[in-house]
């Protein structure tokens, strides 16, 4: 397994198994917009085939509000064939690290369905993410949404400080960047 950043060229891909796991679904001008703009924080993972078998699509926001910036993961998708193996959390610490270090976000943010228990689980439990609201009918068919946010710095329970520490814990999987 390789975690790498992502490509022009992974875009259809990325698209493919999005279809392929989630309801949410994006047209390929959002895939380039998120790549155009913010290419750090977009991560694939691929087989040994060089087939993506997940990706995590993510982007900063600025609080015209107050001066804090931050990042939102957009969408996280690993094919079931690949679940249980530590792909989301890699994939997702990449991320992360990136808009930390990178763009120096306060925090991330991200939206996850009420029904979607091993989401839950893997942001709450694995990530650190804390449930900051809930979003009635977020979502097209109606469900509510959980708005989930981690905090980075001194506000983040268990820090990420360096690389090697984003993939403590995953089995098999090599990062790089391109």
């Amino acid at each position: 397994m390789n975690i790498r950043q992502a490509t022009v060229n992974d875009l259809l891909q990325m698209q493919t198994t999005n279809l392929w796991c989630l309801p949410e679904n994006y047209q390929m001008k959002y895939y380039f917009y998120h790549l155009l703009s913010w290419p750090q924080l977009l991560w694939v993972a691929e087989d040994f085939d060089g087939k993506i078998v997940g990706y995590v699509l993510a982007k900063m926001e600025e609080n015209e509000e107050s001066s804090s910036k931050h990042g939102h993961i957009t969408s996280l998708s690993v094919l079931r064939t690949h679940r249980k193996r530590g792909i989301a959390t890699a994939l997702m610490r990449r991320s992360q690290y990136e808009m930390e270090h990178v763009f120096q976000a306060e925090y991330v943010s991200l939206h996850v369905r009420q029904s979607n228990r091993a989401a839950f689980h893997l942001y709450s439990q694995t990530l650190q993410y804390e449930v900051n609201d809930i979003e009635k009918g977020y979502y097209a068919d109606g469900e509510d949404a959980y708005d989930m946010r981690c905090y980075f710095g001194k506000h983040r329970k268990k820090p990420v400080s360096s690389v090697a520490e984003i993939t403590q814990g995953v089995e098999q999987t090599q990062i790089t960047a391109s």
